[in-house]
């Protein structure tokens, strides 16, 4: 969550203590005696207000958010089936953490992660451990926390003296450079150089050292949706532990490639069939088709996963372990997380992400065709392309695009890449389930209608990339 501040004591009192406005309409009957005070809004109002007024207020001032099914720049699922939504909202109240309370939520949870063990070809499902999170964001911290463990075990007798660090490239999901700074890990970033936008076997091995408690390998980068090489980073590092004897076990962050690449690249090998990939995580409200609340992370055996970092509760008169950084949470997510599996089964999640993907490569063809623009990825990984301006188009540039895109209703973000590429600015178009083919088409043809406006600018008119987009990854 962002960090937000109260309201600016320094702005005159007009400001400080504007209240909201309210309709007489909103009085459950009579428009004039069912009005109520004009509540503040920083501050308690100091008494209560019919239901119907507050939802009301709190409705009309919702409806300047964006639309989220138009949102391109989320990878966060924004469409469910009702009967989803309707075991969520049976669920709301139930507390996650309280297993003896719920003990059929904790079932399903279970059932979850052995299902997960089993799609992700666990050598023994039945004795991978995972658990459910909050979000990929926790798994990987999770994750992490367990690199770290047992690294700090294998090298007792230096450390804390001798600095833990991890491999990775630029292109990583800001929580784990979240990681290294709240568990004092040295983040060693592979950069991108030229046309390669994430990490490679190569560099990865030779930033390891005695001192690297893993390698995170992305399956998905956000920034272009291509795969990192799992296999070729695994191989680079059984060839490190053969010349040098350091034993450099591997993450993989699937936090959307993990549920895609199962069902529509069953050739590809990136998962616990890699013997030196220790765990894995993946975003259930991502690809996993679940609304935003819901993660996961699995180890391949229970001694990837330090013991000292499970904590136990009372489940059923037994013992229940748990890893988690949140405590109270609500099962809601979970259960939907479930009903999902349950109801599309492989061959369903198969048809989802395909039509997804068909979606995206289709939409990248007609980008490409209008001949303004550059492909960086066609979808044909993560149903996710990036795309820049092509190298003739001098007029606008891809903030332009998306600030006109905008314009109509589209949340099309535009983003300068990391250090050593900062001179590539790109737009990037995620495709989700619930992003038709029909919705992909009106984009196009809403983006060719912008074209002629635009190449008739005498120049780009941002002035301050860094604010040219709210999104910054």
């Amino acid at each position: 969550m962002p960090l937000h501040k109260g309201p600016d004591e320094t702005a005159p009192d007009t400001e400080r203590f504007r209240r909201l406005a309210l309709n007489p309409f909103y009085g459950e009957a009579d428009p004039v005696g069912g009005m109520t005070e004009a509540p503040p809004r920083h501050r308690l109002p100091d008494r209560p207000m019919p239901p119907m007024n507050a939802y009301q207020m709190v409705h009309d001032e919702l409806m300047l958010d964006g639309n989220s099914r138009l949102n391109l720049a989320t990878f966060v699922t924004t469409w469910m089936e009702p009967q989803a939504g309707v075991l969520m909202a049976e669920c709301r109240d139930k507390n996650m953490i309280d297993k003896d309370e719920y003990p059929r939520t904790a079932e399903l949870e279970r059932r979850c992660v052995a299902m997960l063990a089993h799609l992700w070809n666990a050598p023994d499902p039945a004795t991978a451990v995972g658990c459910s999170t909050t979000g990929s964001s926790e798994a990987c911290m999770l994750a992490g926390m367990a690199l770290k463990r047992r690294w700090a075990k294998r090298n007792a007798d230096r450390y804390p003296g001798a600095r833990p660090n991890l491999v990775m490239g630029v292109n990583v999901q800001v929580c784990w450079e979240k990681f290294c700074n709240f568990w004092e890990v040295e983040p060693r970033l592979v950069p991108m150089r030229g046309d390669r936008f994430h990490l490679d076997a190569e560099s990865a091995a030779a930033l390891c050292d005695e001192n690297t408690i893993g390698v995170v390998a992305v399956l998905g980068s956000t920034f272009d949706g291509s795969y990192e090489p799992v296999a070729e980073i695994c191989a680079a590092l059984d060839e490190l532990q053969e010349r040098t004897g350091t034993d450099v076990p591997v993450h993989v962050d699937g936090a959307s490639g993990g549920m895609v690449a199962p069902f529509l690249d069953e050739d590809l090998v990136w998962d616990f069939r890699l013997p030196r990939v220790a765990s894995i995580n993946t975003s259930g409200h991502k690809y996993g088709l679940v609304y935003p609340g819901v993660g996961w992370a699995l180890w391949r055996s229970p001694a990837e996963l330090p013991e000292e970092l499970v904590f136990r509760v009372t489940y059923l008169g037994g013992d229940m372990p748990t890893f988690a950084l949140n405590f109270s949470r609500p099962g809601a997510q979970v259960v939907a997380q479930y009903y999902t599996f349950l109801r599309l089964g492989r061959a369903g999640y198969r048809a989802v992400q395909q039509t997804s993907r068909d979606v995206a490569r289709m939409l990248a063809e007609r980008v490409e065709a209008l001949g303004d623009f550059r492909l960086l990825t066609r979808g044909d990984q993560l149903p996710v392309f990036a795309f820049t301006t092509a190298p003739d188009v001098t007029a606008f540039d891809v903030f332009d695009v998306s600030r006109r895109l905008r314009e109509r209703g589209w949340l099309v973000p535009a983003y300068t890449f990391p250090p050593d590429r900062e001179n590539l600015s790109v737009l990037r178009i995620v495709c989700r389930n619930g992003f038709s083919a029909d919705l992909a088409n009106l984009l196009a043809e809403d983006l060719e209608r912008l074209l002629p406006e635009l190449r008739r600018q005498p120049h780009p008119f941002t002035l301050d990339r860094r604010a040219a987009t709210s999104f910054h990854h």
